[in-house]
Protein backbone atom coordinates (compact mmCIF):
# COMPACT_ATOMS: atom_id res chain seq x y z
CA UNK A 1 0.00 0.00 0.00
CA UNK A 2 1.24 3.46 -0.89
CA UNK A 3 1.63 5.87 2.02
CA UNK A 4 -0.26 9.14 1.70
CA UNK A 5 2.86 11.23 2.16
CA UNK A 6 6.65 10.95 1.90
CA UNK A 7 9.42 13.32 2.90
CA UNK A 8 10.64 13.51 -0.72
CA UNK A 9 8.91 12.60 -3.95
CA UNK A 10 11.16 12.23 -7.02
CA UNK A 11 9.64 12.37 -10.50
CA UNK A 12 11.60 10.28 -12.99
CA UNK A 13 14.02 7.41 -12.34
CA UNK A 14 16.47 8.50 -15.03
CA UNK A 15 20.16 9.31 -14.82
CA UNK A 16 19.69 12.03 -12.19
CA UNK A 17 16.61 10.65 -10.39
CA UNK A 18 18.36 7.38 -9.49
CA UNK A 19 21.26 9.38 -8.04
CA UNK A 20 19.03 11.60 -5.90
CA UNK A 21 17.08 8.63 -4.52
CA UNK A 22 20.24 6.74 -3.60
CA UNK A 23 21.99 9.69 -1.96
CA UNK A 24 18.91 10.61 0.11
CA UNK A 25 18.84 7.05 1.45
CA UNK A 26 22.59 7.06 2.10
CA UNK A 27 22.66 10.44 3.81
CA UNK A 28 19.32 10.92 5.60
CA UNK A 29 16.57 8.99 7.34
CA UNK A 30 13.96 10.48 5.01
CA UNK A 31 11.21 8.49 3.29
CA UNK A 32 11.49 8.64 -0.50
CA UNK A 33 9.00 7.89 -3.28
CA UNK A 34 10.51 7.48 -6.77
CA UNK A 35 8.01 7.53 -9.64
CA UNK A 36 8.90 6.26 -13.13
CA UNK A 37 6.52 6.34 -16.10
CA UNK A 38 8.27 3.40 -17.79
CA UNK A 39 8.60 -0.21 -16.71
CA UNK A 40 11.38 -2.36 -15.27
CA UNK A 41 14.79 -2.70 -16.91
CA UNK A 42 15.31 -6.26 -15.62
CA UNK A 43 16.36 -9.06 -17.97
CA UNK A 44 16.26 -7.18 -21.30
CA UNK A 45 19.25 -7.88 -23.56
CA UNK A 46 18.98 -4.65 -25.56
CA UNK A 47 19.18 -2.67 -22.30
CA UNK A 48 22.23 -4.54 -20.98
CA UNK A 49 24.31 -5.61 -24.00
CA UNK A 50 26.21 -2.58 -25.36
CA UNK A 51 26.22 -3.32 -29.12
CA UNK A 52 22.43 -3.85 -29.05
CA UNK A 53 21.60 -0.36 -27.75
CA UNK A 54 20.19 0.87 -31.08
CA UNK A 55 17.46 -1.79 -30.79
CA UNK A 56 15.99 0.33 -27.99
CA UNK A 57 15.26 3.22 -30.34
CA UNK A 58 11.60 3.17 -31.29
CA UNK A 59 10.96 0.23 -28.95
CA UNK A 60 8.61 0.01 -25.96
CA UNK A 61 11.46 1.51 -23.89
CA UNK A 62 11.43 4.74 -25.91
CA UNK A 63 8.97 7.64 -25.65
CA UNK A 64 9.68 8.02 -29.40
CA UNK A 65 9.20 11.77 -29.70
CA UNK A 66 9.96 13.60 -32.92
CA UNK A 67 11.22 17.09 -33.51
CA UNK A 68 9.00 19.41 -35.54
CA UNK A 69 9.94 19.82 -39.21
CA UNK A 70 11.51 23.09 -40.32
CA UNK A 71 12.87 24.50 -43.59
CA UNK A 72 16.38 24.40 -42.08
CA UNK A 73 16.29 20.56 -42.14
CA UNK A 74 14.49 20.15 -45.47
CA UNK A 75 11.11 19.92 -43.70
CA UNK A 76 11.99 16.56 -42.14
CA UNK A 77 10.66 15.32 -38.79
CA UNK A 78 13.72 14.14 -36.84
CA UNK A 79 13.40 11.34 -34.24
CA UNK A 80 14.12 12.16 -30.58
CA UNK A 81 14.43 8.94 -28.55
CA UNK A 82 14.01 9.23 -24.76
CA UNK A 83 14.16 6.37 -22.28
CA UNK A 84 10.79 5.15 -20.97
CA UNK A 85 12.11 2.60 -18.49
CA UNK A 86 13.79 2.44 -15.10
CA UNK A 87 17.05 4.31 -15.61
CA UNK A 88 15.52 6.57 -18.26
CA UNK A 89 17.75 7.42 -21.20
CA UNK A 90 20.66 6.06 -19.14
CA UNK A 91 19.21 2.60 -19.83
CA UNK A 92 18.78 2.95 -23.61
CA UNK A 93 21.60 5.29 -24.71
CA UNK A 94 24.98 4.67 -26.36
CA UNK A 95 26.85 4.28 -23.02
CA UNK A 96 29.29 7.15 -23.65
CA UNK A 97 30.79 8.56 -20.45
CA UNK A 98 32.10 12.03 -21.30
CA UNK A 99 32.16 15.22 -19.26
CA UNK A 100 32.95 17.72 -21.98
CA UNK A 101 35.34 20.63 -21.56
CA UNK A 102 36.30 22.60 -18.47
CA UNK A 103 35.04 25.75 -20.22
CA UNK A 104 31.48 24.35 -20.39
CA UNK A 105 31.08 24.47 -16.62
CA UNK A 106 33.04 27.66 -16.10
CA UNK A 107 30.55 29.29 -18.49
CA UNK A 108 27.64 28.06 -16.33
CA UNK A 109 29.21 29.78 -13.32
CA UNK A 110 29.90 32.95 -15.28
CA UNK A 111 26.20 33.04 -16.28
CA UNK A 112 25.27 33.59 -12.63
CA UNK A 113 25.38 30.04 -11.25
CA UNK A 114 27.81 30.07 -8.33
CA UNK A 115 29.30 26.68 -7.50
CA UNK A 116 28.92 25.22 -11.00
CA UNK A 117 32.41 26.01 -12.31
CA UNK A 118 34.58 23.05 -13.32
CA UNK A 119 36.72 23.12 -10.19
CA UNK A 120 33.59 22.98 -8.02
CA UNK A 121 31.77 20.18 -9.89
CA UNK A 122 34.85 18.02 -10.47
CA UNK A 123 34.52 16.27 -7.07
CA UNK A 124 30.95 15.29 -8.02
CA UNK A 125 32.06 13.79 -11.33
CA UNK A 126 34.74 11.87 -9.42
CA UNK A 127 32.28 10.73 -6.75
CA UNK A 128 29.98 9.18 -9.33
CA UNK A 129 32.54 6.98 -11.06
CA UNK A 130 34.69 3.92 -10.62
CA UNK A 131 37.33 4.57 -13.26
CA UNK A 132 39.34 1.59 -14.47
CA UNK A 133 42.53 3.67 -14.47
CA UNK A 134 42.41 4.42 -10.75
CA UNK A 135 42.01 7.62 -8.76
CA UNK A 136 43.82 10.78 -9.84
CA UNK A 137 43.40 14.55 -9.65
CA UNK A 138 40.69 14.27 -12.31
CA UNK A 139 39.29 10.73 -12.01
CA UNK A 140 37.42 8.91 -9.25
CA UNK A 141 37.26 5.32 -8.05
CA UNK A 142 34.81 3.52 -5.79
CA UNK A 143 31.77 5.39 -7.13
CA UNK A 144 28.65 3.57 -8.33
CA UNK A 145 29.24 3.82 -12.10
CA UNK A 146 31.97 1.64 -13.52
CA UNK A 147 33.76 3.45 -16.36
CA UNK A 148 36.14 1.67 -18.73
CA UNK A 149 37.89 2.44 -21.99
CA UNK A 150 36.40 0.74 -25.02
CA UNK A 151 38.30 -2.52 -25.51
CA UNK A 152 39.30 -4.54 -28.58
CA UNK A 153 38.60 -1.63 -30.90
CA UNK A 154 36.70 -2.55 -34.05
CA UNK A 155 38.73 -1.88 -37.25
CA UNK A 156 36.58 1.20 -37.96
CA UNK A 157 37.17 2.59 -34.43
CA UNK A 158 40.91 1.83 -34.58
CA UNK A 159 41.11 3.52 -37.99
CA UNK A 160 39.59 6.72 -36.59
CA UNK A 161 42.28 6.86 -33.91
CA UNK A 162 45.12 6.19 -36.37
CA UNK A 163 43.70 8.52 -39.02
CA UNK A 164 43.14 11.31 -36.49
CA UNK A 165 46.73 11.00 -35.33
CA UNK A 166 48.16 11.07 -38.85
CA UNK A 167 45.97 14.11 -39.56
CA UNK A 168 47.65 15.84 -36.60
CA UNK A 169 45.30 15.26 -33.67
CA UNK A 170 46.88 14.44 -30.28
CA UNK A 171 46.21 10.99 -28.89
CA UNK A 172 43.85 11.01 -25.90
CA UNK A 173 44.52 8.04 -23.65
CA UNK A 174 41.62 9.42 -21.56
CA UNK A 175 38.94 11.53 -23.27
CA UNK A 176 37.89 12.86 -19.84
CA UNK A 177 40.84 15.14 -19.33
CA UNK A 178 39.69 18.69 -18.45
CA UNK A 179 40.34 20.04 -21.96
CA UNK A 180 39.85 17.21 -24.47
CA UNK A 181 41.16 17.94 -27.96
CA UNK A 182 42.28 14.96 -30.01
CA UNK A 183 41.30 11.36 -30.63
CA UNK A 184 41.22 8.18 -28.56
CA UNK A 185 39.13 5.30 -27.21
CA UNK A 186 35.79 6.25 -25.66
CA UNK A 187 35.01 5.97 -21.96
CA UNK A 188 31.96 3.70 -21.59
CA UNK A 189 29.84 3.00 -18.51
CA UNK A 190 30.34 -0.75 -18.77
CA UNK A 191 31.11 -3.41 -16.17
CA UNK A 192 32.06 -6.93 -17.22
CA UNK A 193 30.85 -6.25 -20.76
CA UNK A 194 27.40 -5.17 -19.53
CA UNK A 195 25.84 -1.69 -19.31
CA UNK A 196 26.44 -0.14 -15.89
CA UNK A 197 23.39 2.14 -16.00
CA UNK A 198 22.41 4.66 -13.32
CA UNK A 199 19.51 2.39 -12.33
CA UNK A 200 21.75 -0.66 -11.93
CA UNK A 201 24.57 1.26 -10.27
CA UNK A 202 22.72 3.66 -7.94
CA UNK A 203 19.22 2.28 -7.49
CA UNK A 204 19.41 -1.52 -7.64
CA UNK A 205 21.60 -1.87 -4.50
CA UNK A 206 19.01 0.00 -2.36
CA UNK A 207 15.76 -1.29 -3.89
CA UNK A 208 14.91 -3.16 -0.68
CA UNK A 209 15.53 -0.17 1.61
CA UNK A 210 12.66 0.34 4.06
CA UNK A 211 12.56 4.10 3.38
CA UNK A 212 12.35 3.75 -0.42
CA UNK A 213 9.25 3.13 -2.52
CA UNK A 214 9.76 2.78 -6.28
CA UNK A 215 6.71 2.75 -8.54
CA UNK A 216 7.12 1.98 -12.24
CA UNK A 217 4.47 2.67 -14.91
CA UNK A 218 3.44 5.67 -12.83
CA UNK A 219 3.04 8.80 -14.93
CA UNK A 220 2.95 12.07 -13.01
CA UNK A 221 0.31 14.38 -14.45
CA UNK A 222 0.14 17.39 -12.11
CA UNK A 223 1.88 19.00 -9.16
CA UNK A 224 -0.23 19.89 -6.14
CA UNK A 225 0.23 23.56 -5.28
CA UNK A 226 -0.96 25.29 -2.15
CA UNK A 227 -0.56 28.88 -3.23
CA UNK A 228 2.95 28.73 -4.69
CA UNK A 229 4.18 25.88 -2.46
CA UNK A 230 4.39 22.41 -3.98
CA UNK A 231 2.94 19.94 -1.48
CA UNK A 232 2.73 16.79 -3.61
CA UNK A 233 1.47 15.54 -6.95
CA UNK A 234 -0.98 13.38 -8.86
CA UNK A 235 0.00 10.39 -10.96
CA UNK A 236 -1.70 7.78 -13.13
CA UNK A 237 -1.12 4.06 -12.62
CA UNK A 238 -3.17 1.19 -14.01
CA UNK A 239 -5.70 3.72 -15.25
CA UNK A 240 -6.27 5.13 -11.76
CA UNK A 241 -5.38 8.62 -10.58
CA UNK A 242 -3.51 8.76 -7.26
CA UNK A 243 -2.46 11.70 -5.07
CA UNK A 244 0.58 11.71 -2.82
CA UNK A 245 2.06 14.36 -0.53
CA UNK A 246 5.67 15.51 -0.10
CA UNK A 247 6.36 16.95 3.35
CA UNK A 248 9.78 18.35 2.38
CA UNK A 249 10.24 18.62 -1.38
CA UNK A 250 9.27 17.38 -4.80
CA UNK A 251 12.29 16.92 -7.06
CA UNK A 252 11.69 16.85 -10.81
CA UNK A 253 14.15 14.56 -12.60
CA UNK A 254 11.98 13.84 -15.64
CA UNK A 255 14.35 15.29 -18.25
CA UNK A 256 14.36 18.11 -20.76
CA UNK A 257 10.97 17.19 -22.26
CA UNK A 258 8.86 15.92 -19.36
CA UNK A 259 10.04 18.29 -16.63
CA UNK A 260 8.89 21.42 -18.50
CA UNK A 261 5.71 19.63 -19.59
CA UNK A 262 4.84 18.83 -15.95
CA UNK A 263 5.53 22.41 -14.87
CA UNK A 264 3.28 23.69 -17.65
CA UNK A 265 0.51 21.22 -16.79
CA UNK A 266 0.70 22.56 -13.21
CA UNK A 267 0.43 26.24 -14.21
CA UNK A 268 4.14 27.08 -13.95
CA UNK A 269 5.42 28.61 -17.17
CA UNK A 270 4.91 31.44 -19.67
CA UNK A 271 1.50 32.97 -18.93
CA UNK A 272 0.86 33.66 -22.60
CA UNK A 273 1.43 30.00 -23.58
CA UNK A 274 -0.63 28.68 -20.67
CA UNK A 275 -3.58 30.94 -21.48
CA UNK A 276 -3.66 29.66 -25.05
CA UNK A 277 -4.34 26.10 -23.88
CA UNK A 278 -6.64 27.04 -21.00
CA UNK A 279 -4.32 26.44 -18.04
CA UNK A 280 -4.47 28.93 -15.18
CA UNK A 281 -1.09 30.48 -14.41
CA UNK A 282 0.16 29.91 -10.85
CA UNK A 283 3.73 31.11 -11.42
CA UNK A 284 4.55 33.12 -14.55
CA UNK A 285 7.94 31.73 -15.55
CA UNK A 286 8.70 32.69 -19.15
CA UNK A 287 11.69 30.37 -19.51
CA UNK A 288 9.86 27.06 -19.04
CA UNK A 289 10.22 25.13 -22.30
CA UNK A 290 12.54 27.71 -23.88
CA UNK A 291 16.32 27.47 -24.49
CA UNK A 292 16.11 23.93 -25.92
CA UNK A 293 19.51 22.74 -27.14
CA UNK A 294 20.71 19.48 -28.64
CA UNK A 295 23.86 18.30 -30.36
CA UNK A 296 23.49 18.09 -34.14
CA UNK A 297 24.69 14.86 -35.70
CA UNK A 298 25.23 14.26 -39.42
CA UNK A 299 24.08 10.82 -40.53
CA UNK A 300 26.45 10.38 -42.14
CA UNK A 301 29.58 10.09 -44.30
CA UNK A 302 29.26 6.52 -45.60
CA UNK A 303 31.94 4.22 -47.03
CA UNK A 304 31.93 0.70 -48.47
CA UNK A 305 34.61 -1.49 -46.90
CA UNK A 306 37.19 -3.41 -48.93
CA UNK A 307 36.80 -6.54 -46.82
CA UNK A 308 33.90 -7.96 -44.77
CA UNK A 309 33.80 -6.09 -41.46
CA UNK A 310 33.66 -8.06 -38.20
CA UNK A 311 30.46 -7.89 -36.12
CA UNK A 312 29.94 -4.56 -34.32
CA UNK A 313 31.31 -4.32 -30.79
CA UNK A 314 31.47 -1.93 -27.83
CA UNK A 315 28.72 0.67 -28.43
CA UNK A 316 28.97 0.54 -32.26
CA UNK A 317 31.57 3.34 -32.07
CA UNK A 318 34.36 2.73 -29.54
CA UNK A 319 36.50 5.78 -30.24
CA UNK A 320 35.93 9.50 -30.71
CA UNK A 321 37.67 12.64 -31.88
CA UNK A 322 37.23 16.20 -30.58
CA UNK A 323 38.38 18.99 -32.90
CA UNK A 324 37.63 22.58 -33.87
CA UNK A 325 35.84 23.73 -37.01
CA UNK A 326 38.13 26.79 -37.06
CA UNK A 327 41.72 26.98 -35.76
CA UNK A 328 41.05 30.07 -33.64
CA UNK A 329 38.43 28.37 -31.44
CA UNK A 330 39.56 27.87 -27.84
CA UNK A 331 37.23 24.90 -27.28
CA UNK A 332 36.60 22.10 -29.82
CA UNK A 333 33.11 22.36 -31.30
CA UNK A 334 33.11 19.14 -33.34
CA UNK A 335 33.05 15.49 -32.32
CA UNK A 336 33.70 12.62 -34.72
CA UNK A 337 32.28 9.12 -34.27
CA UNK A 338 33.29 6.00 -36.21
CA UNK A 339 30.02 4.10 -36.57
CA UNK A 340 30.54 0.43 -37.44
CA UNK A 341 27.31 0.19 -39.46
CA UNK A 342 25.83 2.36 -42.23
CA UNK A 343 24.20 5.13 -40.18
CA UNK A 344 22.42 7.55 -42.49
CA UNK A 345 19.23 9.59 -42.51
CA UNK A 346 16.16 8.35 -44.38
CA UNK A 347 16.50 11.24 -46.83
CA UNK A 348 20.09 10.29 -47.68
CA UNK A 349 19.20 6.59 -47.84
CA UNK A 350 16.50 7.38 -50.39
CA UNK A 351 19.04 9.20 -52.54
CA UNK A 352 21.91 6.70 -52.51
CA UNK A 353 21.89 2.88 -52.58
CA UNK A 354 23.74 1.80 -49.41
CA UNK A 355 25.76 -1.44 -49.50
CA UNK A 356 25.58 -3.77 -46.50
CA UNK A 357 29.32 -3.96 -45.88
CA UNK A 358 29.61 -0.27 -45.04
CA UNK A 359 30.43 2.05 -42.15
CA UNK A 360 30.11 5.75 -41.39
CA UNK A 361 32.13 8.64 -40.06
CA UNK A 362 29.70 10.85 -38.18
CA UNK A 363 30.51 14.51 -37.51
CA UNK A 364 28.61 16.09 -34.62
CA UNK A 365 28.33 19.75 -33.64
CA UNK A 366 28.75 19.80 -29.87
CA UNK A 367 28.66 23.57 -29.31
CA UNK A 368 25.56 24.60 -31.27
CA UNK A 369 24.34 28.19 -31.32
CA UNK A 370 20.78 27.30 -32.34
CA UNK A 371 18.13 27.44 -29.61
CA UNK A 372 14.70 25.89 -29.76
CA UNK A 373 11.61 25.46 -27.61
CA UNK A 374 8.96 23.06 -26.36
CA UNK A 375 5.26 23.94 -26.28
CA UNK A 376 2.16 22.05 -25.28
CA UNK A 377 -0.54 22.05 -27.95
CA UNK A 378 -3.27 20.93 -25.52
CA UNK A 379 -3.74 20.74 -21.75
CA UNK A 380 -3.87 16.93 -21.54
CA UNK A 381 -0.99 15.05 -19.86
CA UNK A 382 -0.46 12.92 -22.97
CA UNK A 383 -1.45 15.62 -25.44
CA UNK A 384 0.69 16.55 -28.44
CA UNK A 385 3.88 18.57 -27.95
CA UNK A 386 5.59 20.94 -30.33
CA UNK A 387 9.33 20.30 -29.87
CA UNK A 388 11.40 22.50 -32.16
CA UNK A 389 15.21 22.47 -31.79
CA UNK A 390 15.75 24.93 -34.66
CA UNK A 391 18.63 22.83 -35.95
CA UNK A 392 20.81 24.77 -38.43
CA UNK A 393 18.84 27.98 -37.86
CA UNK A 394 22.07 29.79 -36.96
CA UNK A 395 24.51 30.40 -39.85
CA UNK A 396 27.42 29.69 -37.49
CA UNK A 397 26.12 26.12 -37.01
CA UNK A 398 25.91 25.61 -40.77
CA UNK A 399 29.47 26.91 -41.20
CA UNK A 400 30.79 24.63 -38.45
CA UNK A 401 29.15 21.53 -39.91
CA UNK A 402 30.29 22.32 -43.46
CA UNK A 403 33.79 22.34 -41.95
CA UNK A 404 32.89 19.11 -40.14
CA UNK A 405 32.03 17.38 -43.42
CA UNK A 406 35.33 18.51 -44.97
CA UNK A 407 37.25 17.39 -41.91
CA UNK A 408 35.46 14.03 -41.89
CA UNK A 409 36.44 13.47 -45.52
CA UNK A 410 40.03 14.53 -44.76
CA UNK A 411 40.15 11.96 -41.94
CA UNK A 412 38.73 9.32 -44.31
CA UNK A 413 41.54 10.05 -46.77
CA UNK A 414 44.27 9.22 -44.21
CA UNK A 415 46.24 5.96 -44.65
CA UNK A 416 44.37 4.05 -41.92
CA UNK A 417 41.04 4.55 -43.68
CA UNK A 418 42.47 4.15 -47.18
CA UNK A 419 43.34 0.59 -46.13
CA UNK A 420 39.68 0.02 -45.16
CA UNK A 421 37.69 1.89 -47.81
CA UNK A 422 36.73 0.37 -51.15
CA UNK A 423 34.74 3.44 -52.23
CA UNK A 424 33.01 6.51 -50.93
CA UNK A 425 29.21 6.02 -50.95
CA UNK A 426 27.88 9.24 -49.36
CA UNK A 427 28.78 11.77 -50.60
CA UNK A 428 30.22 10.12 -53.72
CA UNK A 429 32.62 13.01 -54.27
CA UNK A 430 33.77 16.25 -52.65
CA UNK A 431 31.01 18.84 -52.67
CA UNK A 432 30.74 22.56 -53.34
CA UNK A 433 29.66 24.67 -50.38
CA UNK A 434 26.14 24.85 -51.80
CA UNK A 435 25.94 21.06 -52.12
CA UNK A 436 27.43 20.62 -48.64
CA UNK A 437 24.74 22.82 -47.10
CA UNK A 438 22.02 20.86 -48.93
CA UNK A 439 23.65 17.66 -47.62
CA UNK A 440 23.59 19.00 -44.05
CA UNK A 441 19.90 19.81 -44.24
CA UNK A 442 19.05 16.29 -45.47
CA UNK A 443 21.44 14.36 -43.22
CA UNK A 444 21.30 16.24 -39.92
CA UNK A 445 19.89 14.34 -36.98
CA UNK A 446 19.75 14.54 -33.21
CA UNK A 447 22.51 13.16 -30.99
CA UNK A 448 19.64 12.50 -28.52
CA UNK A 449 20.91 15.08 -26.00
CA UNK A 450 18.04 17.55 -25.37
CA UNK A 451 18.85 19.97 -22.55
CA UNK A 452 18.20 23.47 -21.28
CA UNK A 453 14.40 23.79 -21.14
CA UNK A 454 14.36 24.76 -17.42
CA UNK A 455 17.66 26.60 -17.41
CA UNK A 456 19.31 27.80 -14.23
CA UNK A 457 20.51 31.35 -13.93
CA UNK A 458 19.60 34.75 -12.61
CA UNK A 459 17.87 36.45 -15.56
CA UNK A 460 14.19 36.69 -16.42
CA UNK A 461 14.33 33.51 -18.53
CA UNK A 462 15.93 31.46 -15.72
CA UNK A 463 13.62 28.73 -14.38
CA UNK A 464 15.72 27.56 -11.43
CA UNK A 465 18.37 29.23 -9.29
CA UNK A 466 21.90 27.92 -8.71
CA UNK A 467 20.53 25.61 -5.98
CA UNK A 468 18.03 24.18 -8.48
CA UNK A 469 14.95 25.65 -6.75
CA UNK A 470 12.13 26.60 -9.10
CA UNK A 471 11.81 30.39 -9.08
CA UNK A 472 8.60 31.62 -7.50
CA UNK A 473 7.70 28.20 -6.09
CA UNK A 474 8.52 26.61 -2.74
CA UNK A 475 9.27 22.96 -2.03
CA UNK A 476 10.13 22.27 -5.68
CA UNK A 477 13.47 21.60 -7.35
CA UNK A 478 14.64 20.40 -10.75
CA UNK A 479 17.63 18.08 -11.10
CA UNK A 480 18.11 16.87 -14.66
CA UNK A 481 19.49 17.98 -18.03
CA UNK A 482 16.77 20.62 -18.38
CA UNK A 483 18.64 22.91 -15.95
CA UNK A 484 21.76 23.17 -18.14
CA UNK A 485 22.00 26.79 -19.32
CA UNK A 486 24.21 25.70 -22.23
CA UNK A 487 24.87 22.21 -23.54
CA UNK A 488 28.22 20.61 -22.62
CA UNK A 489 30.54 19.89 -25.55
CA UNK A 490 30.19 16.10 -25.21
CA UNK A 491 27.55 13.48 -24.39
CA UNK A 492 25.17 14.50 -21.62
CA UNK A 493 24.87 11.32 -19.51
CA UNK A 494 27.79 11.98 -17.14
CA UNK A 495 26.77 15.65 -16.68
CA UNK A 496 23.19 14.55 -15.85
CA UNK A 497 24.53 12.18 -13.19
CA UNK A 498 26.71 15.02 -11.86
CA UNK A 499 23.60 17.24 -11.61
CA UNK A 500 21.96 14.47 -9.57
CA UNK A 501 24.98 14.45 -7.25
CA UNK A 502 24.85 18.27 -6.97
CA UNK A 503 21.17 18.23 -6.00
CA UNK A 504 21.75 15.39 -3.53
CA UNK A 505 24.51 17.28 -1.76
CA UNK A 506 22.15 20.23 -1.28
CA UNK A 507 19.30 18.05 -0.03
CA UNK A 508 21.41 15.99 2.38
CA UNK A 509 23.05 19.12 3.78
CA UNK A 510 19.74 20.98 3.94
Amino acid sequence: MLAGSFDYVIVGAGSAGCVVARRLLDGTDATVLLLEAGGSDEGVNSLSNPPQWVENLGSRYDWAYRYEPSPHVAHRSIPLPLGKVLGGSGSINGLVWARGHRADYDAWAEAGNAGWDFHSVLPLFKKSEDWEGGASAFRGTGGPIRVERARDLHPVAAALVDAGRSYGMPYLDDVNVPEPGGVGPMNLNVKGGTRCSPSRAYLRPVMGHQNLTVLTEAQVVKLTLSGTRCTGLDFLRDGQRHSVGASREVILCAGAIHTPRLLLLSGIGPQEDLEQIGIETVVDLPGVGRNLQDHILLAGLCFEAKRPLPPPNNNLAGSAGFWSSRPELAVPDLMFLPVQIPYISDAIGAQYPIPQNAFTIVPALVRPRSRGYLRMKAAEPNGPLEIQPNFLAEPADVDALVAGVELGLDIASQPAFRDLIKRRVVPPERMSREDSVAFLRRSCSSYFHPVGTCAMGSGREAVVDAELRVRGALGLRVADASVMPTIPSANTQAPAVMIGEFASRLLVAG
